[in-house]
Formats: structure tokens, sequence, C-alpha cells
């Protein structure tokens, strides 16, 4: 909603809060030409997206209209965590998987507290979806969400925008700014990429969660903060902790709660429904009629390590629709790059496992620009070591385990956490991952 603060019979803010008890969860841009620190202050204390002052800038108002939309898309467009890839309603969030199967669970039994909860992934796994789903099951639902990418905003900025500031408290800051923790009050902020926080901002997050306490930048309010916070990261914070550039105590506080989301190229039996979801939604975006996809072509998909997931596949399968031409999408309207791969690939697998195998994957990975490089070697070893075991026995567990040296239950963990099942078709699958 787009409102001027000045109209016939009532104050726009009174407006908003009646607005706000009936619907929290639409945006609201406050309008007018004259415009006081006072009014902008409690605009956004009464709960407005963001505060305007004539005369509009189109560009300004457009930028921050589509915003507002995504905002809004946030809160109102339900995750639908299910194995069901034929439903139509609510963003994807498919995994008939072990380990996507877990994931589901974690936030049916997380998601009616209020627990603070970190979630843990590569870029592309669905993060913002694990974080949507708590938000929209949890008892907050009925109040705002708002996310903020806090690898995206410098960080001289990035305090501010979560704190707010005072006026004068820094060159440019012209009048004070509300922050997210006190505009999304009684609602979840989901702090996305938070392993990029510097140690300073680090600190206050820290302190909000303890003492839900915080102040603006350069003020002395205290302010009182009654806010849900679910944190994710692509990156490894123990290792951080370890260098010194994650706090310890933040990470404990985080860690109320993990939520671990698999890469796509360990959920193998997720990705033919992936596949066949996307092409029907984006076969209706770019209005083709393309309804089913060549076994080569799939068998190009599966083959492909995935190093941007879910995201990657979802480029991929648009790139490749645009150029299909009848109602199947063929493995030459891949791209390039992914038929490529997937040569190599192949040749990879059908070697044994020896340590330039080891090197080329290393090399692989530093190419495609991984930051968490030492936890994929370890498993790309220990993949290729359960795989071995399960061929050698047969899929047979305890024969398996007692070669390995290790007891049923903990191989038996072990295959669900890589995401391993005991079919041929899952292990060769792993195999060329």
């Amino acid at each position: 909603m787009l409102c001027d603060v000045k109209l016939p019979d009532r104050s726009g803010l009174d407006l908003l809060a009646n607005l706000r008890d009936v619907d929290p969860k639409i945006p609201v841009i406050l309008m007018t030409g004259f415009g006081t620190s006072e009014t902008a202050i409690e605009a956004m204390r009464r709960g407005a997206y963001d505060y305007l002052l004539k005369p509009l800038d189109p560009d300004q108002l457009e930028e921050l209209v589509q915003r507002a939309f995504t905002v809004s898309r946030l809160m109102r467009v339900p995750t639908r965590p299910t194995g069901d890839e034929a439903a139509s309603d609510g963003d994807p969030f498919i995994g008939t998987s072990p380990a996507m199967q877990e994931v589901f669970k974690s936030i049916g039994r997380v998601a009616p507290t209020d627990a603070t909860v970190l979630v843990l992934g590569e870029s592309g796994t669905g993060k913002e979806l694990v974080a949507r789903a708590i938000y929209q099951h949890g008892q907050r639902a009925n109040k705002p969400f708002l996310a903020i990418n806090c690898a995206a905003i410098p960080e001289t900025l990035l305090e501010s925008e979560l704190f707010g500031h005072e006026r004068g408290s820094f060159t440019g800051a012209d009048r004070m700014r509300i922050g997210k923790f006190e505009q999304c009050q009684g609602g979840t902020l989901f702090l996305d990429e938070i392993g990029d926080m510097t140690p300073l901002t680090q600190a206050k997050i820290l302190r909000v969660l303890q003492d839900k306490q915080f102040e603006r930048v350069g003020g002395n309010e205290t302010l009182q903060s009654d806010i849900r916070v679910i944190a994710a990261t692509n990156r490894n914070l123990e290792a951080m902790i370890a260098d010194g550039s994650f706090r310890e105590y933040l990470f404990y506080r985080l860690n109320v709660c993990t939520i671990r989301l698999p890469p796509l190229r360990e959920r193998g039996i997720d990705l033919p429904r992936l596949v066949s979801l996307f092409i029907r939604l984006y076969s209706r975006e770019f209005g083709k009629n393309v309804t089913t996809i060549t076994e080569d072509a799939l068998a190009v998909l599966q083959a492909y390590s995935w190093p941007g997931n879910v995201r990657q596949l979802q480029s991929v399968l648009k790139q490749a629709l645009i150029r299909v031409v009848g109602p199947t999408l063929v493995a030459s309207a891949l791209p390039n790059e992914i038929r490529t791969t997937d040569r190599m690939a192949g040749e990879l697998a059908v070697c044994d496992p020896d340590e330039s195998d080891v090197l080329r994957f290393i090399r692989r990975r530093l190419n495609e620009g991984t930051s968490n490089l030492y936890t994929e070697v370890l498993e790309w070893i220990e993949r290729e070591l359960l795989t071995e075991m399960l061929l050698q026995s047969s899929g047979n567990i305890t024969q398996a385990s007692l070669i390995l040296g290790i007891t049923r239950p903990t191989l038996r963990s072990k295959l669900a956490h890589l995401g391993l099942a005991l079919d041929n078709k899952m292990t060769v699958t792993a195999r060329v991952k």
C-alpha cells in the first residue's frame, strides 16, 4: 500500500495502525510533503515498510515497491515441504531422500517453538525456504517476516540496517533511521550469510540474543527486542571460530537448533522430481509446451556435480527451455558446460579412487570457487569409501561395518548423512559425484 500521511479524514499513521491490526503482512509505504523526523520515526515504529518525502523520485519509488513486493511474497507464499511435485500452490520444497526427510522433520520440531535456528548449507540449497517454512508454521506466522542478506550490504552500513541509527551519528546520517530489529518487532528476522558479519556486528547480535536489548548506532537509548532470529550461512563456522573470525559465544547462541541442508549432489533420488517440476513451471512461464525430458538428457543432469545446487539447476533448465523446440527437452539443449562436465565426471567415475582423483576433485572445487573445501574433501573420500563397501558387500550392512571397523548404527547414520541408498542407481550416482 502506498499511503499519504495527510488524508482528508484522518492521519495516514492512524490508518497504518488500523491496517496492521487487520493484516500486518501488508507492506505500507508512507509518503508526505511535510516530513519531520518525528513523523518518520513514528511511521517506522508503527510498522511501515518505508517512508518517502515528496517530491517522489520515480526510480526510487519503483525500486522500493519491488522490494516491498518481495517482502510480501516471502510472508504470504507458502513453502511446500513435500515429495509431491504435482502440487501447484506455493514454492516447491521437494525431497524424498533420507537427508531431506530429516530436514522436514527438524522444521516440524522447531517451528512451534520460539528457539533460535541456525541453517547450514552450500549456496543455492534452499536456506531461505527453510527459514520461511519455520516462520509459516510457527507461533509468529501472523507477524512480519523480514530477510536481510548480510553479505550483500557493505559492513559500514550493515549495523545501521540492522539496528538503525541516530541523526548525526555518522556522515550522511541526516535523520534517524529505524533498523530491522526495531521494524520487525514481534516477528521473525532471517539473517542470511551471517558468517560474513564483522566481529563488531557479531557482538551486537550476540547481545540482542542474550539480553533482548540493543541501541541504535550513535544512540544511548536501550531498546527492547521481541524477535525470533533465524540465521543461515554457507561458511564453516567452527573453522571460523578456530581462526578468530567468528565469535564462539554467538555460535552457541545461534546453535540452539541446527538444520543442515544437503547439497543437490547428495540428493540423487530427488533430482528427477525437481527436474520434472521445474520443466513444468518454466515451460508455463516461457509459453512453451515442454512436458517430457529424454533419458540421455536426464542422465547428463544426474551425472553433474551441481556446485550451485538447486539454484544452478533452475538456471540450467531455464536456459535449456529457451533453446528447446518441441515438447521434449533433449540433451543438446542443455548448456555446453553441463554436458562437458558430464563427460569428465564419467571418466573420473570409472577410475579407482587414488591420490590423483583426490587432487582432481580439489582442483575442480577450487576452480568452482568453494569456501568449504576441507569438509567437501572429507565427504568426497568418505562417499567413495562407503560406496565401494556397499558394492563389495552387495549392500550387506553387517559385513560392510565389520570391514570398516565401525558399528552398524554409525554406518547407517553416515549413509543417511551422505544421501546414499542401497540400490544400484543411487550407488552409481554417488560415485559420479
